[in-house]
């Protein structure tokens, strides 16, 4: 029960628009390391040493990353590091959405992004913390759980649980009517 209730939270939490810059997906992919291993005939490209992947807005940084793409052209990383981070403008707004994790797993097909151990994810002044934080930029989706059993030493929290902070927003203020 408290599961669902952290996924219904979280939804409502990021109610708002979340999506990308959609003009992102029609940008060049510039990539930058210090090493490259590419294997065309499985289309899989390795890269080490200060990774910095950039797609229009998005920017993914880290310290190895696998970058692998199917036969529809779709694009698929994962990204290790102390901490691997991304950036993103946020559709039509002037805002960003950012996420650290020593993992982290983009889809391009799905245009998801999933966050591995030591997982935050930022948008605007509201954060989350947990062990693994998935996120659905189509479905404008977010799902966090954590290691609540105390046991795991790579859990963000030491008690095992998910943490948000979220800020109150500001309320519109009614015009006076100047004949009162």
């Amino acid at each position: 029960m408290k599961s669902r209730f952290v996924v219904f939270f979280m939804g409502i939490l990021f109610m708002a628009p979340v999506l990308a810059e959609r003009a992102d997906r029609d940008k060049p992919v510039p990539l930058e390391a210090d090493r490259a291993t590419v294997q065309d005939a499985n289309k899989l490209a390795t890269f080490t040493g200060n990774v910095v992947l950039t797609q229009g807005t998005l920017v993914i940084r880290a310290d190895k990353m696998t970058v692998k793409e199917d036969a529809s052209g779709f694009q698929y990383a994962t990204a290790f590091g102390n901490l691997a981070s991304f950036r993103q403008k946020r559709d039509g707004m002037d805002e960003y959405i950012e996420g650290w994790s020593e993992r982290m797993e983009y889809d391009g097909k799905a245009d998801k992004v999933q966050l591995f151990k030591k997982a935050r994810l930022k948008r605007g002044q509201d954060e989350v913390h947990g062990d693994y934080i998935a996120y659905d930029a189509t479905n404008e989706f977010f799902q966090v759980t954590s290691n609540n059993n105390g046991t795991s030493s790579t859990q963000t929290n030491a008690d095992g649980r998910v943490r948000a902070v979220i800020q109150p927003k500001k309320k519109e203020q009614k015009p006076k009517d100047e004949g009162q």
